[in-house]
């Protein structure tokens, strides 16, 4: 590894950000579909190959971990793992593991607009129980081979989460630091006298992986095929119930009984007046540091395995965190604690080559951040309905971009630009005041009457010097905030929005393109290549 004074002081952009193109942020399970979520199969092709026709260079998704609390991505038990509920069961029948008349999921009424996660999770586990079954009997030679050759490669990682989901399972569903001592603290004999008590369900969990990552690796070929850019989303912390904090426990504040010391928040900001308290358990950034961040290294291996692109979620974190006490109610009360960003990333460097990131650099910013940010070279994200807040301007404007930056519409966290434009104005004098201030400003900036918001403010994003443009596919529609993704700091009726069969429409899309077009975000296909 090299010393940090050998490292340079400056590292450049990934070449995918280093031209103009734009692309659509939509989360699998969002997608349409006869199964109550969206998956990896049909739908999935579907989708990259209608974006990609409409001139997108990128599709960014939220984290394809296991889901947690409230069916959040962003609190996943296992960070290594895909989802289950992302498997097709269409695909399960075209590579010979089920019978289509093995399976039948009848919709509940109403609830095309929204996963029913609950529902669909019984589905997709119903069938995959069928696919394992008869993994042993009847499954094609060549898929038997490729789940021997899957288990030796992700071993690292994979045993771990398939152990930790089957005790889970034995222990009716109860958080890890409850389990027997024995088992909470990884006692080598009882992890291996469970391992051979539960054979069956161990298996059962690598061959869910087994299959997600079979499908995913189809996906990925097809979007490749289209020259299309898959880009994901690495939440910095994990869930203190996770395959993670219970197999690496040196790695968190933890007491000897394994809970949590410390956890992790945000201050006061835009989303919250109380701030957010996530709960996660802390990094012992001082001990990863001397054993050389090989967990992180790790984390960053899979999901550079998976996707072109890498979304560092609060990258802020990166260089400090806000320390809350484990036993506080509300984030309001805290402190920073610095962290070594810039030696993680050199560190990074010198194992995988380049740092293909994209900083979610949002919220309160010091020079520090922007320091290690420009640093490594990474561009860092603006959202657009940040940008009229402020009546002395704002660095969310599009004039004052530097051209190494993202430009979102919003992410997963805003209102649509629909719901926001037309969101009611809140009680008070003042708020309603400020809250018409803002739509005011808006108008002026674009120059519209605001009868089509959404799309005023993609051709805004798209005609920006920002090297890269992204948006919720809700904003290209043009959807109100019964189809936003999600609302911080609550945990109810999130991560459920889904689009309708027809939906993304032809107009839409060929509209895209001709801006996309106009303001040269097309890239040209890459060179052929001769025989």
């Amino acid at each position: 590894m090299k010393k940090a004074k050998d490292v340079p002081q400056s590292l450049p952009p990934p070449p995918r950000f280093a031209k103009r193109t734009s692309g659509i942020l939509l989360h699998p399970t969002s997608l349409p579909g006869g199964h109550g979520v969206g998956d990896l199969g049909p739908g999935a092709r579907w989708f990259a190959e209608r974006i990609a026709a409409a001139g997108q260079t990128h599709w960014q998704m939220l984290p394809v971990c296991p889901v947690g609390t409230g069916f959040s991505p962003y609190d996943s038990p296992s960070a290594a793992a895909l989802n289950p509920l992302l498997v097709s069961v269409d695909d399960l029948a075209s590579c010979g593991l089920i019978e289509r008349d093995q399976i039948d999921y009848q919709a509940s009424p109403g609830l095309a607009r929204y996963v029913d996660f609950e529902r669909a999770s019984r589905f997709k586990e119903h069938a995959l129980r069928i696919a394992h079954a008869r993994l042993a009997t009847g499954a094609p030679a060549t898929i038997r081979s490729e789940y021997r050759e899957f288990c030796e490669e992700q071993s690292n990682w994979l045993q771990d989460h398939a152990l930790f989901f089957a005790l889970k399972e034995a222990q009716n569903g109860a958080p890890w630091v409850s389990w027997p001592a024995e088992l909470r603290d990884r006692k080598p004999a009882a992890l291996a006298r469970a391992s051979r008590q539960l054979d069956e369900q161990v298996d059962f969990h690598r061959f869910v992986q087994y299959v997600l990552d079979r499908q995913w690796t189809q996906l990925r070929e097809r979007c490749a095929e289209l020259h299309l850019s898959l880009m994901g989303d690495l939440p910095i912390y994990v869930a203190h119930d996770s395959v993670d904090v219970w197999a690496h426990r040196q790695n968190f504040f933890l007491d000897r009984r394994g809970n949590r010391e410390v956890v992790a928040g945000v201050p006061p900001d835009y989303f919250s007046n109380t701030g957010q308290l996530w709960g996660n358990p802390l990094y012992r950034w001082r001990h990863l540091s001397t054993t050389g961040f090989g967990w992180w290294l790790g984390r960053f291996r899979v999901n550079l395995r998976r996707f072109d692109t890498v979304r560092l979620d609060h990258f802020i974190g990166f260089r400090r965190y806000w320390e809350v006490p484990g036993t506080a109610k509300t984030a309001e009360h805290g402190r920073y604690r610095s962290v070594p960003g810039q030696r993680l990333f050199e560190t990074v460097q010198s194992q995988f080559g380049s740092l293909p990131f994209v900083a979610e650099d949002l919220g309160t910013l010091t020079p520090e951040i922007h320091e290690l940010r420009n640093r490594i070279g990474l561009p860092g994200m603006r959202i657009l309905l940040f940008a009229f807040d402020d009546p002395n301007g704002s660095d969310y404007l599009p004039h004052r971009y530097a051209p190494n930056t993202v430009v979102y519409t919003g992410t997963h966290d805003n209102d649509t630009v629909t719901g926001w434009f037309h969101a009611p104005a809140p009680e008070g004098i003042e708020s309603a005041q400020w809250h018409r201030e803002i739509r005011e400003r808006a108008l002026r900036y674009v120059g519209t009457d605001g009868r089509q918001i959404h799309r005023d403010l993609l051709r805004l994003a798209l005609a920006s010097v920002a090297n890269t443009a992204i948006f919720p596919v809700q904003d290209l529609l043009g959807l109100g905030s019964d189809c936003r993704m999600n609302r911080p700091g609550t945990t109810e009726n999130n991560w459920a929005f889904r689009l309708l069969d027809g939906e993304l429409d032809d107009d839409s899309l060929m509209w895209l393109r001709e801006l996309c077009s106009i303001f040269d975000r097309i890239p040209p296909p890459p060179p052929r290549t001769v025989p």
